[in-house]
């Protein structure tokens, strides 16, 4: 499994990373199992946050890790917090409520990442500050990023750290392009000419912060798949052709698209079928052609000026 230095921190994680929104359907026996069948396969990269099943999904992956206590230095432990009941809140208070409540739940001494999960219109950066220190005085998080950040609000919340900042995850796949739309169609009067988030991806490159793509196989905003969709007959056509050019799946060619970025963009999977991980993590072995990925493009229903 290819390795990425997030944020050129010297921290590596694999470039699939397992995303626990849905682990709380699992078993204990199948979580154990899953979990094992993703280190075996290089993806030692686990991402949390404290509302993915109203914190039901961290218990049950602590209660995998206090069964076995050498899993835990095996893996990248990252989880998020901000998000409460009809509001967003990067108080001190919550901040640091929220991290304890993490750390209880997984059984752990600390997040080797914590970022923080969509944007607070009340943010203050100091105050946001304060709650950074003192959670990394304490060592109970090792490094810091965001979720869901355009880039003048990464900016903003920077000014106030004296931590780097060196996560941003964002939606990104085949079927939602913004991230680079733009950039393509730049000086066109082409709708997807409009910069909707500060030229996030750019900047994240400019700043060394590592982008993670969560829903790598969602169209629109938790639409639905658009793997055998029949919705999408040519980009799953494509997608087929070049997976046995390449010798794997289609969601695997749809994650090495992704992969083949130069922004060294980490990819988050929300799979818990455990073949189907083993099917998805083949493609970090693959370089995909630069006709290839403008093919994929193109396949999606993206145009070109």
């Amino acid at each position: 499994m290819k390795q990425i230095d997030l944020g050129r921190s010297g921290l590596l994680g694999s470039a699939v990373a397992l995303g626990c929104m849905r682990i709380n359907k699992l078993s204990h026996k199948e979580l154990d199992a899953y979990v094992r069948t993703a280190l075996d396969l290089g993806v030692n990269f686990f991402d949390h946050a404290d509302i993915y099943g109203g914190g039901d999904c961290e218990t049950a992956f602590g209660q995998v890790l206090a069964a076995d206590k050498t899993l835990r230095d095996k893996m990248v432990l990252q989880s998020k917090c901000g998000i409460r009941p009809g509001m967003y809140d990067f108080s001190k208070e919550h901040i640091v409520k929220s991290v304890e409540g993490i750390l209880s739940r997984l059984g752990v001494e600390y997040l080797d990442l914590l970022l923080l999960h969509r944007p607070d219109a009340l943010m203050e950066p100091e105050e946001v500050g304060e709650a950074f220190t003192l959670l990394e005085e304490q060592g109970k998080v090792r490094r810091f990023g965001v979720s869901n950040f355009n880039a003048r609000q990464i900016e903003l919340l920077q000014s106030g750290l004296s931590q780097r900042l060196l996560i941003d995850q964002l939606q990104f796949s085949l079927k939602v392009t913004g991230l680079i739309d733009h950039g393509l169609q730049v000086n066109t009067e082409f709708p997807h000419a409009a910069d909707r988030d500060g030229e996030v991806l750019d900047y994240c490159r400019l700043k060394h912060i590592t982008v993670q793509a969560w829903s790598p196989f969602q169209y629109g905003f938790f639409e639905g798949a658009f793997v055998d969709s029949d919705k999408f007959p040519q980009l799953n056509q494509k997608l087929q052709e070049l997976g046995e050019k390449y010798g794997v799946t289609k969601s695997a060619m749809a994650v090495a698209w992704i992969l083949r970025h130069p922004a060294q963009i980490q990819v988050i999977v929300g799979t818990t079928n455990p073949q189907r991980l083993t099917d998805i993590a083949a493609a970090s072995g693959v370089e995909l052609t630069r006709e290839d990925w403008y093919q994929l493009y193109l396949a999606a229903g993206n145009q070109l000026p």
